[in-house]
């Protein structure tokens, strides 16, 4: 884990997270995403990569008001298709396993995490569809393409996140 942006504000707590391996290709999806919204997010958002075992995502979201997932998923059919999931609402699709270089996988932890009742008052996930996870394999110019697309989604997602969090705090 490496945080790389905390937020400072103390009205909501959100927290986007970048998951993947920059040395694996299309793994490199998540970290490449949450480097470029360092800087254009509101102050009560932290920013943190993930490259270990998603079973610490857990710990990452305790306390949150909201966490954005931001990973690749393999095998795509079409690779840079980008995918938007409530966690809270819906369950990944089976078609659209988000990536892990570990055994223990993203809808893995969301499902301890439920069970356990730990999961964070929101949960999105963004995926784009990978197309090489190859060790040492650049991210193919459709994933990379997709990551501006998607960073500017988060962006905006967070602005409205903060807005509705704000908003409730002050009205509590």
């Amino acid at each position: 884990m490496t945080a790389i942006a905390n937020g400072t504000g103390s009205t909501c707590r959100i927290l986007v997270v970048g998951i993947g391996n920059p040395d694996r290709g299309d793994d490199g999806f998540g970290p490449l995403v949450v480097r470029q919204l360092v800087g254009r997010v509101p102050p009560c958002v932290s920013i943190m990569e993930r490259t270990g075992d998603a079973l610490a995502l857990i710990e990452d979201w305790a306390g949150r008001d909201a966490v954005i997932l931001v990973d690749a998923a393999a095998p795509g059919a079409k690779p840079g298709r980008i995918h938007r999931i409530d966690l809270l609402e819906d369950a990944l699709p089976t078609e659209l396993s988000l990536s892990s270089t570990h055994a223990f996988r993203v809808a893995d932890a969301v499902g301890l995490a439920r069970a356990l009742g730990l999961l964070p008052g929101r949960l999105i996930a963004y995926a784009v569809e990978g197309a090489s996870f190859d060790p040492g394999a650049p991210v193919s110019p459709q994933v990379a393409a997709a990551a501006d697309d998607v960073a500017l989604r988060v962006a905006a997602e967070l602005r409205l996140l903060e807005e509705e969090l704000v908003g409730d705090a002050a009205h509590a």
